[in-house]
């Protein structure tokens, strides 16, 4: 009876405190988009990080995968333009092609199209054979539109695996896990798993991976944060559903700050109440809330070193409801 009304307690503090946060305001918005932001990406040159790219997408019929310096200002020359409601969008590194090439790359899932568009980044030239179908062994309603999207790359192998939601799909096996098989001049898709819980409540949208500490996490939108283990031949059995009674509805955008031995935060959005909602990485736990001045976030991302004078102690892009994007040194949001 004690811990109920603690736990009561804890969550009604919560959500009485949230009116109140002090609003944090960004260091950079960026230029507009022509429609409907909603997931970024965050892209590091490790040879000048001050020339590094924050991708977003802009979700839409005639969208695009805006590609964005530094400065909030857009680089027409990175950007894909003419893309079927491109929805969420990841980045990886060092990605073999072939024996002899490696490349960075950026993932996103085009809905409209029914697949997943890979790019080399910098030089965003495709390597997907005009893309890769995804869940086109259903005919169910929205079942066969992709989503979601993160990036796996194991320790173990270093084998590279995307991790595809969807607009709708059944109780269990929501999500496909495909490896990105090298192809020459081209990367292809192979199905290695059906995994992941769903409530039926509303949808699932954003993952995000800790390549790191092997967990793949997944918001549930009216439930809770989902966490997985990442290799496919691990247990496909849930690890927890965490956070659920810490927002007030639709978990949305996925961040993950990581520092060295396993430190770090797992930055959430909760939509409606317009502020992320700060996880501890290594035992989920709920630490705090932040008001950052944005509405209805859906995507966000973080980095943790680095970037220039603005962004000193790392990076934090949160997707705004006014077809833009929010820049803010991590330190800001992190304590």
């Amino acid at each position: 009876m004690r811990k109920g009304l603690l736990t009561l307690g804890l969550i009604s503090l919560i959500f009485s405190c949230k009116p109140n946060l002090v609003e944090i305001a960004p260091d950079i918005i960026t230029e507009s988009t022509l429609h409907d932001t909603d997931d970024p990406a965050i892209w590091v040159n490790k040879e000048n990080t001050e020339e590094s790219i924050v991708f977003g997408t802009d979700k839409d019929t005639n969208g695009a995968i805006y590609a964005f310096n530094l400065q909030g200002k857009i680089i027409e020359e990175k950007t894909l333009r003419g893309m079927k409601r491109p929805n969420n969008v990841d980045v990886a590194y060092d990605v073999k092609i072939n024996d002899s090439t490696i490349t960075d790359i950026l993932v996103f899932t085009e809905r409209e199209r029914e697949q997943i568009r890979v790019f080399s980044i910098p030089d965003m030239k495709p390597l997907d054979q005009g893309g890769f179908k995804v869940f086109q062994d259903t005919l169910e309603n929205e079942w066969n539109l992709p989503m979601g999207i993160s990036i796996y790359k194991s320790p173990k192998s270093e084998k590279v695996y995307a991790v595809v939601g969807r607009k709708n799909g059944p109780s269990t096996n929501y999500l496909h896990q495909f490896e990105l098989i090298p192809g020459g001049d081209h990367l292809e898709f192979k199905l290695v798993r059906e995994f992941g819980n769903f409530s039926g409540k509303k949808e699932i949208e954003a993952i995000a991976v800790d390549s790191e500490l092997g967990y793949i996490y997944y918001s549930d939108e009216m439930s809770c944060v989902r966490k997985y283990m990442a290799e496919p031949d691990a247990s496909n059995e849930e690890v927890s559903c965490f956070g659920g009674d810490t927002f007030n509805r639709d978990i949305e955008g996925i961040a993950i700050a990581s520092y060295k031995d396993g430190e770090g935060y797992i930055i959430v959005s909760d939509q409606q109440e317009h502020t992320f909602n700060v996880f501890d990485r290594k035992t989920n736990e709920f630490l705090y809330a932040k008001n950052l001045g944005t509405l209805e976030t859906d995507g966000c991302e973080a980095y943790t070193g680095y970037l220039n004078e603005t962004f000193k102690n790392g990076l934090f892009v949160a997707m705004n409801d006014n077809k833009n994007f929010y820049f803010y040194d991590l330190s800001k949001i992190v304590e």
